[in-house]
Protein backbone atom coordinates (compact mmCIF):
# COMPACT_ATOMS: atom_id res chain seq x y z
CA UNK A 1 0.00 0.00 0.00
CA UNK A 2 1.34 3.52 -0.92
CA UNK A 3 2.28 5.67 2.06
CA UNK A 4 2.24 9.05 0.28
CA UNK A 5 -0.13 11.62 1.78
CA UNK A 6 -2.53 12.64 -0.93
CA UNK A 7 -3.46 16.27 -1.57
CA UNK A 8 -0.19 17.82 -0.41
CA UNK A 9 0.81 18.94 -3.87
CA UNK A 10 -2.59 19.90 -5.27
CA UNK A 11 -4.25 21.14 -2.13
CA UNK A 12 -7.23 18.93 -2.92
CA UNK A 13 -8.87 16.79 -0.16
CA UNK A 14 -7.95 13.55 -1.92
CA UNK A 15 -7.59 11.51 1.36
CA UNK A 16 -11.24 12.13 2.12
CA UNK A 17 -12.21 11.23 -1.43
CA UNK A 18 -10.29 7.93 -1.28
CA UNK A 19 -11.89 7.14 2.11
CA UNK A 20 -15.39 7.77 0.75
CA UNK A 21 -14.75 5.61 -2.32
CA UNK A 22 -13.39 2.77 -0.13
CA UNK A 23 -16.38 2.96 2.19
CA UNK A 24 -18.78 2.97 -0.75
CA UNK A 25 -17.13 -0.19 -2.03
CA UNK A 26 -16.80 -1.95 1.38
CA UNK A 27 -20.07 -1.03 3.15
CA UNK A 28 -22.59 -3.03 1.07
CA UNK A 29 -20.33 -6.09 1.04
CA UNK A 30 -19.75 -5.93 4.81
CA UNK A 31 -23.48 -5.46 5.36
CA UNK A 32 -24.20 -8.54 3.26
CA UNK A 33 -21.67 -10.57 5.25
CA UNK A 34 -23.15 -9.28 8.52
CA UNK A 35 -26.62 -10.34 7.42
CA UNK A 36 -25.34 -13.79 6.49
CA UNK A 37 -23.49 -14.12 9.80
CA UNK A 38 -26.47 -12.94 11.82
CA UNK A 39 -28.71 -15.45 10.06
CA UNK A 40 -26.24 -18.30 10.66
CA UNK A 41 -25.78 -17.38 14.34
CA UNK A 42 -29.53 -17.22 14.77
CA UNK A 43 -29.86 -20.64 13.14
CA UNK A 44 -27.17 -22.17 15.37
CA UNK A 45 -28.78 -20.63 18.45
CA UNK A 46 -32.21 -21.88 17.39
CA UNK A 47 -30.95 -25.41 16.78
CA UNK A 48 -29.40 -25.27 20.26
CA UNK A 49 -32.74 -24.25 21.77
CA UNK A 50 -34.57 -26.94 19.83
CA UNK A 51 -32.10 -29.65 20.87
CA UNK A 52 -32.28 -28.53 24.51
CA UNK A 53 -36.08 -28.59 24.48
CA UNK A 54 -36.13 -32.02 22.84
CA UNK A 55 -33.64 -33.26 25.43
CA UNK A 56 -35.82 -31.95 28.28
CA UNK A 57 -38.82 -33.67 26.74
CA UNK A 58 -36.89 -36.93 26.40
CA UNK A 59 -35.91 -36.72 30.07
CA UNK A 60 -39.56 -36.22 31.02
CA UNK A 61 -40.38 -39.49 29.21
CA UNK A 62 -38.34 -41.48 31.73
CA UNK A 63 -41.30 -41.62 34.12
CA UNK A 64 -43.35 -43.26 31.34
CA UNK A 65 -40.78 -45.63 29.85
CA UNK A 66 -40.86 -48.13 32.73
CA UNK A 67 -44.19 -49.83 33.24
CA UNK A 68 -43.41 -50.24 36.94
CA UNK A 69 -43.26 -46.46 37.34
CA UNK A 70 -46.84 -46.21 36.09
CA UNK A 71 -48.11 -49.23 37.99
CA UNK A 72 -47.09 -48.04 41.41
CA UNK A 73 -48.94 -49.24 44.45
CA UNK A 74 -49.77 -47.01 47.37
CA UNK A 75 -49.58 -48.28 50.94
CA UNK A 76 -52.06 -46.61 53.30
CA UNK A 77 -51.37 -47.07 57.00
CA UNK A 78 -53.90 -46.58 59.79
CA UNK A 79 -52.22 -46.56 63.18
CA UNK A 80 -54.17 -47.52 66.32
CA UNK A 81 -53.02 -44.28 67.96
CA UNK A 82 -52.00 -40.87 66.63
CA UNK A 83 -49.25 -40.78 69.24
CA UNK A 84 -47.25 -43.69 67.86
CA UNK A 85 -45.84 -44.73 64.49
CA UNK A 86 -45.64 -48.50 64.44
CA UNK A 87 -44.53 -49.07 60.84
CA UNK A 88 -43.91 -47.61 57.39
CA UNK A 89 -44.28 -49.51 54.13
CA UNK A 90 -43.50 -49.55 50.42
CA UNK A 91 -45.11 -51.65 47.70
CA UNK A 92 -43.80 -52.89 44.37
CA UNK A 93 -45.72 -52.52 41.13
CA UNK A 94 -46.81 -56.17 41.28
CA UNK A 95 -48.17 -56.04 44.82
CA UNK A 96 -51.77 -57.19 45.06
CA UNK A 97 -54.44 -54.95 46.47
CA UNK A 98 -55.41 -55.96 49.97
CA UNK A 99 -55.77 -55.05 53.61
CA UNK A 100 -53.62 -56.50 56.40
CA UNK A 101 -53.75 -56.31 60.20
CA UNK A 102 -50.21 -56.00 61.53
CA UNK A 103 -49.24 -56.21 65.21
CA UNK A 104 -45.60 -55.62 66.17
CA UNK A 105 -44.66 -57.69 69.21
CA UNK A 106 -40.95 -56.91 69.38
CA UNK A 107 -38.29 -54.86 67.60
CA UNK A 108 -35.05 -56.44 66.44
CA UNK A 109 -32.20 -55.95 68.88
CA UNK A 110 -28.46 -56.31 69.02
CA UNK A 111 -26.73 -57.83 72.03
CA UNK A 112 -25.73 -55.84 75.11
CA UNK A 113 -22.91 -56.95 77.37
CA UNK A 114 -21.89 -55.41 80.72
CA UNK A 115 -18.94 -56.13 82.97
CA UNK A 116 -19.91 -57.59 86.32
CA UNK A 117 -20.28 -55.70 89.61
CA UNK A 118 -17.21 -54.83 91.62
CA UNK A 119 -18.25 -57.38 94.28
CA UNK A 120 -18.05 -60.13 91.65
CA UNK A 121 -14.66 -59.16 90.30
CA UNK A 122 -15.57 -56.14 88.19
CA UNK A 123 -14.10 -52.64 88.34
CA UNK A 124 -14.43 -50.93 91.70
CA UNK A 125 -12.60 -47.73 90.87
CA UNK A 126 -13.20 -44.96 88.31
CA UNK A 127 -13.06 -44.91 84.52
CA UNK A 128 -9.31 -44.56 84.95
CA UNK A 129 -9.05 -48.11 86.30
CA UNK A 130 -6.10 -49.96 84.75
CA UNK A 131 -7.06 -53.04 82.78
CA UNK A 132 -3.80 -54.96 82.73
CA UNK A 133 -0.19 -54.69 83.76
CA UNK A 134 0.80 -56.65 80.65
CA UNK A 135 -0.18 -56.68 77.01
CA UNK A 136 -2.88 -58.68 75.30
CA UNK A 137 -5.60 -58.58 72.70
CA UNK A 138 -9.39 -58.48 72.70
CA UNK A 139 -11.13 -59.68 69.55
CA UNK A 140 -14.73 -58.69 68.81
CA UNK A 141 -16.83 -60.87 66.51
CA UNK A 142 -20.33 -62.22 66.00
CA UNK A 143 -21.72 -65.69 66.48
CA UNK A 144 -23.15 -65.86 62.95
CA UNK A 145 -21.10 -63.38 60.95
CA UNK A 146 -17.57 -63.11 59.58
CA UNK A 147 -17.03 -59.51 60.71
CA UNK A 148 -14.40 -59.01 63.41
CA UNK A 149 -11.85 -56.54 64.73
CA UNK A 150 -9.18 -56.61 67.42
CA UNK A 151 -7.95 -54.16 70.05
CA UNK A 152 -4.40 -54.33 71.38
CA UNK A 153 -4.44 -53.83 75.13
CA UNK A 154 -1.21 -52.25 76.27
CA UNK A 155 0.26 -52.27 79.75
CA UNK A 156 -1.41 -49.64 81.91
CA UNK A 157 -4.34 -49.04 79.49
CA UNK A 158 -7.38 -47.65 81.31
CA UNK A 159 -11.07 -48.29 80.84
CA UNK A 160 -11.42 -44.89 79.18
CA UNK A 161 -8.59 -45.60 76.74
CA UNK A 162 -10.08 -48.98 75.86
CA UNK A 163 -13.46 -47.41 75.22
CA UNK A 164 -11.91 -44.84 72.87
CA UNK A 165 -9.86 -47.49 71.06
CA UNK A 166 -13.00 -49.62 70.44
CA UNK A 167 -15.16 -46.74 69.20
CA UNK A 168 -12.42 -45.38 66.92
CA UNK A 169 -11.34 -48.69 65.37
CA UNK A 170 -11.63 -48.46 61.57
CA UNK A 171 -12.74 -52.11 61.28
CA UNK A 172 -15.44 -51.75 63.90
CA UNK A 173 -18.61 -53.35 62.49
CA UNK A 174 -21.05 -51.59 64.80
CA UNK A 175 -19.89 -52.10 68.38
CA UNK A 176 -20.03 -49.14 70.74
CA UNK A 177 -18.47 -49.04 74.21
CA UNK A 178 -19.60 -46.82 77.08
CA UNK A 179 -18.69 -46.44 80.73
CA UNK A 180 -21.34 -46.17 83.42
CA UNK A 181 -20.38 -45.17 86.96
CA UNK A 182 -23.05 -46.63 89.25
CA UNK A 183 -22.03 -44.40 92.16
CA UNK A 184 -22.47 -47.40 94.44
CA UNK A 185 -20.46 -50.34 95.66
CA UNK A 186 -21.12 -51.92 92.25
CA UNK A 187 -18.35 -49.64 90.89
CA UNK A 188 -18.05 -48.75 87.21
CA UNK A 189 -19.23 -50.88 84.33
CA UNK A 190 -18.04 -51.12 80.77
CA UNK A 191 -21.06 -51.62 78.48
CA UNK A 192 -20.81 -53.04 74.95
CA UNK A 193 -23.66 -52.56 72.45
CA UNK A 194 -23.79 -54.26 69.06
CA UNK A 195 -25.80 -52.86 66.14
CA UNK A 196 -25.97 -56.31 64.54
CA UNK A 197 -29.50 -57.53 65.15
CA UNK A 198 -31.10 -60.94 64.77
CA UNK A 199 -31.41 -64.09 66.81
CA UNK A 200 -28.07 -65.90 67.18
CA UNK A 201 -26.09 -62.83 66.16
CA UNK A 202 -24.68 -62.25 69.65
CA UNK A 203 -21.49 -60.31 70.26
CA UNK A 204 -18.44 -62.38 71.20
CA UNK A 205 -15.46 -60.82 72.99
CA UNK A 206 -12.46 -63.13 73.02
CA UNK A 207 -9.50 -62.88 75.38
CA UNK A 208 -7.24 -63.92 72.52
CA UNK A 209 -4.01 -64.28 74.53
CA UNK A 210 -5.70 -65.69 77.67
CA UNK A 211 -4.48 -62.79 79.83
CA UNK A 212 -5.93 -63.37 83.29
CA UNK A 213 -6.60 -59.69 83.95
CA UNK A 214 -8.66 -59.44 80.74
CA UNK A 215 -10.98 -62.31 81.56
CA UNK A 216 -13.44 -59.90 83.14
CA UNK A 217 -13.81 -58.23 79.69
CA UNK A 218 -14.37 -61.37 77.62
CA UNK A 219 -17.12 -63.82 76.84
CA UNK A 220 -14.62 -66.55 75.94
CA UNK A 221 -10.92 -67.33 75.71
CA UNK A 222 -8.84 -69.06 73.06
CA UNK A 223 -10.16 -72.47 74.08
CA UNK A 224 -13.65 -71.34 73.16
CA UNK A 225 -15.08 -72.95 76.31
CA UNK A 226 -14.67 -70.41 79.09
CA UNK A 227 -17.44 -67.89 79.62
CA UNK A 228 -16.76 -64.87 81.78
CA UNK A 229 -19.48 -62.51 80.53
CA UNK A 230 -22.95 -63.25 79.23
CA UNK A 231 -25.16 -60.89 77.26
CA UNK A 232 -27.48 -58.87 79.45
CA UNK A 233 -29.64 -58.59 76.32
CA UNK A 234 -29.24 -61.24 73.62
CA UNK A 235 -29.52 -60.32 69.95
CA UNK A 236 -33.00 -61.12 68.75
CA UNK A 237 -35.36 -60.86 65.79
CA UNK A 238 -38.16 -58.42 65.20
CA UNK A 239 -41.48 -60.18 65.70
CA UNK A 240 -44.87 -59.32 64.28
CA UNK A 241 -48.24 -60.93 63.61
CA UNK A 242 -49.89 -60.41 60.20
CA UNK A 243 -53.54 -61.44 60.06
CA UNK A 244 -52.90 -63.93 62.85
CA UNK A 245 -49.69 -65.34 61.31
CA UNK A 246 -46.49 -64.87 63.34
CA UNK A 247 -43.53 -63.59 61.33
CA UNK A 248 -39.95 -62.68 62.20
CA UNK A 249 -37.06 -60.72 60.67
CA UNK A 250 -33.42 -60.47 61.71
CA UNK A 251 -33.74 -56.68 61.28
CA UNK A 252 -36.59 -54.24 61.65
CA UNK A 253 -37.20 -54.50 57.90
CA UNK A 254 -39.60 -57.14 56.64
CA UNK A 255 -38.80 -57.72 52.95
CA UNK A 256 -41.49 -59.51 50.92
CA UNK A 257 -43.08 -61.01 54.02
CA UNK A 258 -46.18 -59.87 52.18
CA UNK A 259 -45.37 -60.55 48.51
CA UNK A 260 -43.96 -57.44 46.78
CA UNK A 261 -44.52 -55.39 49.94
CA UNK A 262 -41.81 -54.28 52.37
CA UNK A 263 -42.39 -52.65 55.71
CA UNK A 264 -40.16 -51.36 58.48
CA UNK A 265 -41.28 -51.58 62.08
CA UNK A 266 -40.60 -48.45 64.10
CA UNK A 267 -42.15 -49.31 67.45
CA UNK A 268 -44.05 -52.10 69.17
CA UNK A 269 -47.83 -51.96 68.91
CA UNK A 270 -49.56 -50.34 71.89
CA UNK A 271 -51.71 -52.35 74.25
CA UNK A 272 -55.46 -52.08 74.13
CA UNK A 273 -57.70 -51.24 77.06
CA UNK A 274 -57.22 -54.70 78.57
CA UNK A 275 -53.48 -54.04 78.92
CA UNK A 276 -52.75 -57.46 77.41
CA UNK A 277 -53.77 -57.47 73.76
CA UNK A 278 -51.77 -55.31 71.37
CA UNK A 279 -53.68 -53.13 68.92
CA UNK A 280 -53.18 -53.80 65.22
CA UNK A 281 -52.04 -51.35 62.55
CA UNK A 282 -54.08 -51.59 59.36
CA UNK A 283 -51.97 -51.75 56.18
CA UNK A 284 -53.90 -51.25 52.93
CA UNK A 285 -52.23 -51.78 49.55
CA UNK A 286 -54.01 -49.91 46.77
CA UNK A 287 -53.31 -48.59 43.29
CA UNK A 288 -51.51 -45.25 43.30
CA UNK A 289 -53.88 -43.61 40.82
CA UNK A 290 -52.96 -40.07 41.84
CA UNK A 291 -49.27 -40.62 41.02
CA UNK A 292 -50.10 -42.09 37.61
CA UNK A 293 -52.51 -39.25 36.85
CA UNK A 294 -49.86 -36.68 37.77
CA UNK A 295 -47.36 -38.32 35.40
CA UNK A 296 -49.86 -38.20 32.54
CA UNK A 297 -50.61 -34.53 33.23
CA UNK A 298 -46.88 -33.78 33.39
CA UNK A 299 -46.43 -35.52 30.03
CA UNK A 300 -49.14 -33.31 28.48
CA UNK A 301 -47.46 -30.20 29.88
CA UNK A 302 -43.99 -31.13 28.64
CA UNK A 303 -45.29 -32.08 25.20
CA UNK A 304 -47.06 -28.73 24.85
CA UNK A 305 -43.98 -26.85 25.99
CA UNK A 306 -41.97 -28.56 23.23
CA UNK A 307 -44.65 -27.82 20.61
CA UNK A 308 -44.79 -24.16 21.68
CA UNK A 309 -41.02 -23.87 21.24
CA UNK A 310 -41.15 -25.42 17.76
CA UNK A 311 -44.03 -23.12 16.77
CA UNK A 312 -42.09 -20.09 17.97
CA UNK A 313 -38.98 -21.07 15.99
CA UNK A 314 -40.89 -21.81 12.77
CA UNK A 315 -43.49 -19.03 12.89
CA UNK A 316 -43.95 -16.48 10.08
CA UNK A 317 -44.59 -12.84 10.96
CA UNK A 318 -48.25 -11.89 10.59
CA UNK A 319 -47.26 -8.54 9.08
CA UNK A 320 -44.20 -7.24 7.23
CA UNK A 321 -43.13 -5.56 10.45
CA UNK A 322 -43.15 -8.85 12.37
CA UNK A 323 -39.97 -10.94 12.30
CA UNK A 324 -40.14 -14.55 11.17
CA UNK A 325 -38.89 -17.29 13.45
CA UNK A 326 -35.26 -18.26 12.95
CA UNK A 327 -36.30 -21.66 11.52
CA UNK A 328 -39.33 -20.48 9.56
CA UNK A 329 -39.69 -22.70 6.53
CA UNK A 330 -37.18 -25.24 7.83
CA UNK A 331 -38.43 -28.63 6.65
CA UNK A 332 -36.61 -30.66 9.31
CA UNK A 333 -38.18 -28.71 12.17
CA UNK A 334 -41.62 -28.96 10.60
CA UNK A 335 -40.98 -32.70 10.26
CA UNK A 336 -40.32 -32.97 13.99
CA UNK A 337 -43.64 -31.30 14.72
CA UNK A 338 -45.50 -33.60 12.35
CA UNK A 339 -43.73 -36.70 13.68
CA UNK A 340 -44.65 -35.90 17.27
CA UNK A 341 -48.31 -35.37 16.34
CA UNK A 342 -48.39 -38.62 14.38
CA UNK A 343 -47.10 -40.65 17.33
CA UNK A 344 -49.39 -39.20 20.00
CA UNK A 345 -52.39 -39.39 17.69
CA UNK A 346 -51.92 -43.00 16.67
CA UNK A 347 -53.38 -46.16 18.17
CA UNK A 348 -51.11 -48.54 20.07
CA UNK A 349 -51.27 -52.01 18.56
CA UNK A 350 -52.42 -54.72 20.94
CA UNK A 351 -53.37 -52.33 23.73
CA UNK A 352 -56.84 -52.64 25.26
CA UNK A 353 -57.16 -48.88 25.56
CA UNK A 354 -56.17 -48.22 21.96
CA UNK A 355 -54.64 -44.78 22.28
CA UNK A 356 -54.40 -41.58 24.28
CA UNK A 357 -57.99 -40.65 23.48
CA UNK A 358 -59.20 -43.47 25.73
CA UNK A 359 -57.46 -41.91 28.71
CA UNK A 360 -58.87 -38.47 27.91
CA UNK A 361 -55.80 -37.00 26.17
CA UNK A 362 -56.54 -35.34 22.81
CA UNK A 363 -54.87 -33.15 20.20
CA UNK A 364 -56.58 -29.77 19.94
CA UNK A 365 -56.89 -27.67 16.78
CA UNK A 366 -53.43 -26.14 17.40
CA UNK A 367 -51.74 -29.52 17.67
CA UNK A 368 -51.34 -29.30 21.44
CA UNK A 369 -52.39 -32.01 23.88
CA UNK A 370 -55.17 -31.49 26.41
CA UNK A 371 -57.30 -33.44 28.84
CA UNK A 372 -60.32 -32.91 26.61
CA UNK A 373 -63.57 -31.31 27.67
CA UNK A 374 -65.61 -32.66 24.74
CA UNK A 375 -67.95 -35.55 25.51
CA UNK A 376 -68.30 -37.46 22.21
CA UNK A 377 -70.83 -39.61 24.06
CA UNK A 378 -67.96 -41.22 25.98
CA UNK A 379 -67.57 -38.70 28.76
CA UNK A 380 -65.20 -35.77 28.99
CA UNK A 381 -61.43 -36.27 28.91
CA UNK A 382 -61.24 -36.06 32.69
CA UNK A 383 -63.98 -38.67 33.03
CA UNK A 384 -62.28 -40.99 30.53
CA UNK A 385 -59.01 -40.66 32.42
CA UNK A 386 -60.67 -41.51 35.74
CA UNK A 387 -62.45 -44.49 34.16
CA UNK A 388 -59.17 -45.79 32.74
CA UNK A 389 -57.47 -45.43 36.13
CA UNK A 390 -60.30 -47.37 37.75
CA UNK A 391 -60.82 -50.08 35.14
CA UNK A 392 -57.55 -50.43 33.19
CA UNK A 393 -54.89 -49.20 35.59
CA UNK A 394 -52.08 -51.54 34.51
CA UNK A 395 -53.00 -51.21 30.82
CA UNK A 396 -52.18 -47.48 31.01
CA UNK A 397 -48.56 -48.43 31.65
CA UNK A 398 -48.53 -50.64 28.55
CA UNK A 399 -50.04 -47.80 26.51
CA UNK A 400 -46.90 -45.77 27.17
CA UNK A 401 -44.14 -48.27 27.90
CA UNK A 402 -44.70 -51.34 25.70
CA UNK A 403 -41.50 -52.04 23.79
CA UNK A 404 -41.63 -51.02 20.11
CA UNK A 405 -45.27 -49.91 20.30
CA UNK A 406 -45.74 -47.78 23.43
CA UNK A 407 -46.19 -44.03 22.95
CA UNK A 408 -43.34 -43.05 25.28
CA UNK A 409 -41.12 -45.71 23.69
CA UNK A 410 -41.77 -44.39 20.17
CA UNK A 411 -41.40 -40.76 21.22
CA UNK A 412 -38.08 -41.51 22.92
CA UNK A 413 -36.71 -43.20 19.78
CA UNK A 414 -38.04 -40.41 17.57
CA UNK A 415 -36.40 -37.69 19.65
CA UNK A 416 -33.12 -39.60 19.92
CA UNK A 417 -32.59 -39.60 16.15
CA UNK A 418 -32.53 -35.80 16.27
CA UNK A 419 -30.56 -35.03 19.46
CA UNK A 420 -27.89 -37.73 19.51
CA UNK A 421 -24.30 -36.72 18.80
CA UNK A 422 -24.68 -38.08 15.27
CA UNK A 423 -28.31 -36.99 14.95
CA UNK A 424 -29.98 -34.77 12.38
CA UNK A 425 -29.77 -31.57 14.43
CA UNK A 426 -26.05 -32.07 15.05
CA UNK A 427 -25.60 -32.51 11.30
CA UNK A 428 -27.42 -29.24 10.64
CA UNK A 429 -25.37 -27.49 13.32
CA UNK A 430 -22.18 -28.72 11.66
CA UNK A 431 -23.38 -27.36 8.31
CA UNK A 432 -24.23 -24.00 9.89
CA UNK A 433 -20.82 -23.79 11.56
CA UNK A 434 -19.16 -24.54 8.23
CA UNK A 435 -21.12 -21.64 6.75
CA UNK A 436 -19.85 -19.49 9.64
CA UNK A 437 -16.26 -20.46 8.76
CA UNK A 438 -16.94 -19.62 5.11
CA UNK A 439 -18.18 -16.16 6.11
CA UNK A 440 -14.97 -15.57 8.06
CA UNK A 441 -12.99 -16.61 4.97
CA UNK A 442 -15.07 -14.22 2.84
CA UNK A 443 -14.33 -11.38 5.27
CA UNK A 444 -10.61 -12.05 5.00
CA UNK A 445 -10.86 -12.16 1.19
CA UNK A 446 -12.79 -8.88 1.18
CA UNK A 447 -10.09 -7.19 3.26
CA UNK A 448 -7.41 -8.32 0.81
CA UNK A 449 -9.48 -7.04 -2.11
CA UNK A 450 -10.08 -3.72 -0.36
CA UNK A 451 -6.38 -3.33 0.34
CA UNK A 452 -5.63 -3.87 -3.36
CA UNK A 453 -8.43 -1.48 -4.34
CA UNK A 454 -7.04 1.17 -1.98
CA UNK A 455 -3.60 0.86 -3.59
CA UNK A 456 -5.18 1.34 -7.01
CA UNK A 457 -7.07 4.45 -5.87
CA UNK A 458 -4.01 5.95 -4.22
CA UNK A 459 -1.87 5.41 -7.33
CA UNK A 460 -4.57 6.99 -9.45
CA UNK A 461 -5.06 10.05 -7.27
CA UNK A 462 -1.34 10.43 -6.61
CA UNK A 463 -0.88 10.99 -10.35
CA UNK A 464 -3.71 13.53 -10.26
CA UNK A 465 -2.15 15.23 -7.25
CA UNK A 466 1.25 15.45 -8.94
CA UNK A 467 -0.26 16.69 -12.24
CA UNK A 468 -2.25 19.44 -10.52
CA UNK A 469 0.85 20.40 -8.53
CA UNK A 470 2.89 20.81 -11.75
CA UNK A 471 0.11 22.85 -13.36
CA UNK A 472 0.00 25.07 -10.29
CA UNK A 473 3.75 25.62 -10.50
CA UNK A 474 3.53 26.49 -14.23
CA UNK A 475 0.69 28.87 -13.60
CA UNK A 476 2.61 30.64 -10.86
CA UNK A 477 5.70 30.94 -13.11
CA UNK A 478 3.68 32.48 -15.98
CA UNK A 479 2.01 34.93 -13.67
CA UNK A 480 5.34 35.91 -12.26
CA UNK A 481 6.92 36.47 -15.70
CA UNK A 482 4.00 38.63 -16.80
CA UNK A 483 4.60 40.89 -13.85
Amino acid sequence: MSIQSLGVGSGLDLESLVGQLLNAERAPKVAALDRRESAVESTISSFGKLKSKLSDFQTSLEDLLEASDLQSRKPLISEPSEDIEVLEATAGSKALEGAYQVTVQQLASGSRIETVNAQNGGFANSADSVLSSGTGKLTFSLASDSDSFSIDVTAGMTLTELREAINANEDNFGVSANIIDTGTADGVKLVFLSEKTGKGNDLIIENTDDIAELQKLSTTDSTGTASYLSPVVAADNAKAVIDGIAVESTSNEFENTIQNVSFTVKDVSPFGNDGVTRQATELNIGLDKDATKEKIEAFVEKYNSLVDEIDSLTSYGETDADADGALAGDSMTRGIRQGLSSIVGSAVAGNALGGLFSIGVELDSDGRLEIGSSDFGLGSGAERLDDALDDNFDEIANLFASENTGIAYLLNDFVEQYISSSGLISSRETTAKSEQDAINDDRATLELRMASYEDTLRDKYLNLDQTVARLNQTSQALLSSLG
